[in-house]
């Protein structure tokens, strides 16, 4: 770890992120050593101060002292990292080759889109069962290629998915389909599997998170930021369609009119928190009476994934 420290040595300025005293490090490069003789590159030691023409002293393993620039030493973890480095896996290219389905979420699936809003898509690839061989594996998520587009690989998305998280979820119940190959069209046959009373504590749980420091933004600044509160109150009704009928409604139907009142901050803040304090109220009682199961069917959907990677070996 560096810390920041700033001062002088001798009256040269030493600024800047510094390593500490006793760091480990790793010469990037051949240096002399105070001794006349040549540390080597690769030669170990730890950092023992800073010189006064703004270099480090390191202590070498034998005794010896050099001293060296900061871009001439890396950590000894870090050093040993990149000696053994593996170019990774293209994640754009994985995405472009190997999506098997991407919807838009967001507020064009929920039904409160704006002229303002984006269109968000998610989507899910498998990347080739031999690139898990390699010591780079691929890349559990990818952020883009394109914008405003964020893709989980398969493995990863049905571990949160599992997790009831909602934004993964959501994806897998979207009305708008961007991309589904066949094996999108499984992962999307299996999405009830996904569904479970997970959700109780996912969804209810982040929103009561999320309202306590939206409660701090109200009181700091006199408002919050509405379109957070509006998607909140929107996340605790879809928990309660999930958990009172066991199917996920993304698109927010009759309640449309009221959130995009809130988005618009024409809705006072006790007036909302009123309905968030009942919503909760509605979810206990749900789950009390829930047609969900405890836990979701991690068998079927982990066979599902044996067999995506099965599939994986002949292409």
């Amino acid at each position: 770890m560096e810390v920041r420290l700033s001062g002088s040595m001798g009256g040269m300025g030493v600024e800047g992120p510094q390593l500490p005293v006793g760091t480990q490090v790793v010469l990037r490069v051949a240096r002399p050593d105070r001794a006349d003789g040549v540390a080597q590159r690769g030669a170990t030691g730890r950092v023992g101060g800073i010189t006064r023409d703004g270099q480090y002293e390191i202590h070498l393993v034998d005794g010896r002292i050099a001293d060296a620039r900061r871009d001439q030493l890396s950590l000894r973890a870090a050093y040993q990292d990149e000696a053994i480095a593996v170019e990774p896996p293209d994640g754009d290219r994985l995405v472009r080759e190997h999506t098997i389905y991407a919807a838009v979420v967001g507020s064009r699936a929920f039904g409160l889109a704006t002229d303002e809003s984006d269109t968000d898509t998610r989507g899910v690839y498998v990347a080739p069962t031999e690139a898990f061989w390699s010591l780079a594996k691929p890349p559990t998520h990818v952020d883009g290629p394109e914008p405003e587009w964020f893709s989980w690989e398969v493995e990863r998305f049905c571990e949160l998915a599992l997790k009831a998280n909602p934004n993964l979820l959501e994806v897998l119940h979207s009305p708008l389909v961007v991309t589904q190959t066949p094996l999108g069209e499984e992962l999307v046959g299996l999405r009830r599997a996904f569904l479970s009373q997970l959700a109780y504590q996912t969804y209810s749980g982040y929103v009561l998170s999320q309202f306590k420091k939206l409660e701090a933004d109200f009181r700091r600044d006199g408002a919050p930021k509405w379109k957070h509160v509006m998607h909140l109150i929107r996340l605790l009704l879809a928990a309660r369609t999930l958990l009172t009928e066991g199917e996920l409604a993304v698109d927010v139907g009759p309640d449309r009119d009221r959130l995009l009142a809130i988005r618009a901050g024409m809705v006072p803040w006790d007036e909302v928190e009123r309905w968030r304090l009942s919503l909760h109220a509605e979810l206990d009682e749900a789950l009390r009476k829930t047609v969900l199961p405890a836990v979701p069917d991690v068998t079927r959907v982990d066979g599902w994934l044996r067999s995506v990677r099965r599939a994986g070996l002949t292409r």
